[in-house]
Formats: structure tokens, sequence, C-alpha cells
């Protein structure tokens, strides 16, 4: 029936990640920390699963990342799947700060204090432009929607061997609040994104672009092909969806 495609997975492991992947993906040996999704037509599609926190770190914008990296910016969107009693991110900081009060903290891990920590339970949004200075705690698995890019700079990593970034980071670092917690969609110039449920069978009209379906729940046919969660399928630009079942999905495209 359709030209409808499945995005294959890549899992990657992190010190920080978790064996606990169901109901999304098989339970692995090595603990996973993400399981990519990419394809030149999407953004970048990301499930994260962690069982530690995550470093704090902050991604720069277009025109820095161009000049310094050779690469994109990076900015990201985290819808939370499942989350452990008290399961916390920080997206900028409690209040206005300076490069040299930021410097201060990255070197004392006082940084931590310093970041707006909120509480997040499954379906909440979380958006997160280049500039935000950012962490992601322990206990929560997400999928995360980005630009293609994987630059990252790190301020402070609660004492692991890696390497920090601070110079960079300071430079392309916001320095005040962020009101990070959106409701769906979420609209960018990188990326937009929308969840939609299927009770029974629901048709979409072509698009007028490329656009990925992310299964976060349930079961059925995408144009035919059966699918599950944590499956991920490209439907290219003028073709029509059909889904049939019961399920939560999240579609997404670069406008």
């Amino acid at each position: 029936m359709s030209a409808i495609v499945r995005v294959a997975p890549s899992f990657q492991e992190k010190l920080w990640g978790s064996t606990g992947l169901a109901p999304w993906f098989p339970e692995p040996e090595q603990k996973i920390g993400e399981v990519w999704f990419d394809s030149p037509n999407l953004p970048l599609i990301k499930f994260l699963f962690t069982t530690e926190r995550l470093s704090v770190q902050v991604h720069p914008w277009d025109e820095y990342a161009r000049e310094h990296e050779n690469a994109n910016g990076k900015t990201e969107m985290w819808h939370i799947l499942r989350a452990a009693p008290g399961a916390k991110v920080a997206a900028g900081f409690r209040e206005p700060t300076t490069q040299d009060a930021v410097r201060d903290g990255a070197l004392s891990g006082t940084i931590e204090a310093m970041l707006n920590w909120v509480m997040v339970r499954p379906g909440d949004t979380i958006f997160i432009p280049a500039g935000t200075v950012h962490a992601i705690g322990a206990g929560l698995a997400m999928c995360e929607i980005q630009q293609h890019s994987d630059i990252t700079y790190r301020l402070y990593d609660y004492g692991r061997p890696r390497e920090l970034h601070l110079d960079k980071a300071i430079e392309v670092s916001s320095l005040g609040p962020c009101p990070a917690r959106v409701a769906l969609p979420v609209r960018c110039p990188y990326f937009h994104t929308e969840k939609f449920e299927v009770r029974g069978e629901a048709q979409k009209n072509p698009f007028d672009r490329s656009a990925g379906f992310i299964v976060l729940a349930g079961e059925g046919l995408i144009n035919g092909e059966p699918f599950l969660p944590g499956e991920v399928y490209e439907l290219p630009a003028g073709e029509e969806l059909s889904i049939r079942g019961v399920a939560t999905i999240l579609r997404t495209y670069i406008p």
C-alpha cells in the first residue's frame, strides 16, 4: 500500500544508561543511554534512558557552531515517557547570573544549585533552545527531537573523568531563567512536533514534506505495516497516511 519506511534504530551505550528499555525495546546486556533514529529528511529522533544524572551542559546556536565546530547548533525538545518518583530535569538558571558566577559554579559544583530544576511526569514536554544550560536527572525515559548535531559543551560532570568545555560553554550560555515546560505542539525553526491518539482508524491527507511518526504506545497497522512501541516511520512528502489500531504517536517534521 505504502511508501512508508521504517527508520532503523542505532543503540548507543552510555555510562548513565539503563537496561530497562521496555516496552519500547528489548532488554540489552549493556547500559543503553540513547537510541537514535537518523534520517536526513527528518529531525534527529532519540529515545533516552537514564539511571544516573547526565552532565550539566549547553549546546551552541547555529552561527557559533558553524564558526567554531563546522556543524549545526542544537535546539531540542524532550517528551517524558516514564519518570521515577522525584525525577527531575533542569533548564536555565533560577535567577539571572553572570559568566563569572557560572564559571565559579562549574568549578566548585555549586552550578547544580543555580539551575532551575523541575519535577517531571509522563506526558510533560520540555523545550531547550540552543544556549540553555540544562541537565537530565536519573530515572527517566524520554523521546528527544533535535537538530542534526551532536555538539555539546559540558560545564560540570559530577567528578566523572570527562572533558569539560568551560570557555565555549560560557560563551554560548543564556544567563537567565528559561520557561522550558511547554505544551504540544512544539513549533520552532528546526522542527514541528505534535501528538495524536489513534482509537480505531485514522486517515491523514498528504503532507507537503516528509514526516516522522514515533510510536510511543500501542500497536496496529500504519499504511498496512504492523507497528509496535519504539518504532519510527518516515512518510515521504505527498504520501497519504492510514493508521489502524490503538496508539499514541508523535509526528515530527522539518518546517
